[in-house]
Formats: C-alpha cells, sequence, structure tokens
C-alpha cells in the first residue's frame, strides 16, 4: 500500500496522511505545513536555510549524504588493442586507417570505371 505523501512548504520534510495544516492565503496561494511550528515560523518569516533541522538547511550546508554515496571514484577503462583481422595483417589496417580521404575516392571511382567499363563490355560470361 503506497501512501500519498505531501512536503511541508516549510521543513521540507513529508506529511503523511492525518498529519500537518493546510493554510490558504487570501490570493490562494495553499500553504501546508506539518506542525504548528512550521507553520509558526513561517509566520515570523524565518528562513528555512537558517533554521538547522530544515532539508533546506542541510542542502544549503552539504550536509546531504546522498551526494556522497554518488560520487565514487570510477576507474578508467583500458586501451583498447590494436590486432589484426583474419585475411590482413596490422600494416595493412594502419595503411587503410591512415591513407587520405582523396586517395580512398580516387580508388574509389577507380574501381567504378572498372565496373562499369566490364558492363559495357559485357560482364562476366
Amino acid at each position: 500500500m503506497v501512501l500519498k505523501t505531501q512536503l511541508c512548504r516549510f521543513s521540507g520534510l513529508r506529511i503523511y496522511p492525518g498529519r500537518g495544516t493546510i493554510f490558504v492565503r487570501t490570493d490562494g496561494q495553499v500553504y501546508t505545513f506539518l506542525s504548528k511550528k512550521c507553520k509558526r515560523l513561517h509566520n515570523q518569516k524565518k528562513r528555512p536555510a537558517k533554521i538547522a533541522w530544515t532539508v533546506a538547511y542541510r542542502r544549503a550546508h552539504k550536509k546531504d549524504q546522498t551526494n556522497a554515496v554518488t560520487r565514487r571514484k570510477r576507474r578508467g577503462t583500458g586501451k583498447a588493442a590494436h590486432r589484426a583481422i583474419v585475411g590482413a595483417s596490422i600494416e595493412v589496417l594502419r595503411a587503410k586507417r591512415n591513407e587520405k580521404s582523396e586517395d580512398r575516392k580516387a580508388a574509389r571511382d577507380k574501381a567504378i570505371q572498372e565496373i562499369k567499363q566490364r558492363k559495357a563490355k559485357g560482364g562476366k560470361k
């Protein structure tokens, strides 16, 4: 069973069903408070970030424990090793990788021309 909770507008703590009070201002603004203490401090215009037990204070003063857990250091991944593929040695692969795009384009155009000539001649028999 899931209980629908609300947040206190002053303290930031959860308000469970049957607890807390709702205050509606004349302009229609709704405030939900966990306790009379929260309501009283809000009416005194106290800042939640300056009162030690509020969630706002804990956030402002970096007392949040969840951040400390998530900042665990990760090990770096190792470098990928370059290995030969069946039918091609490392030198062939390096040469192919390092050749310029113009050379690659020229080789592609040459291969296309050969294929077109073969088709014009009659193709494979």
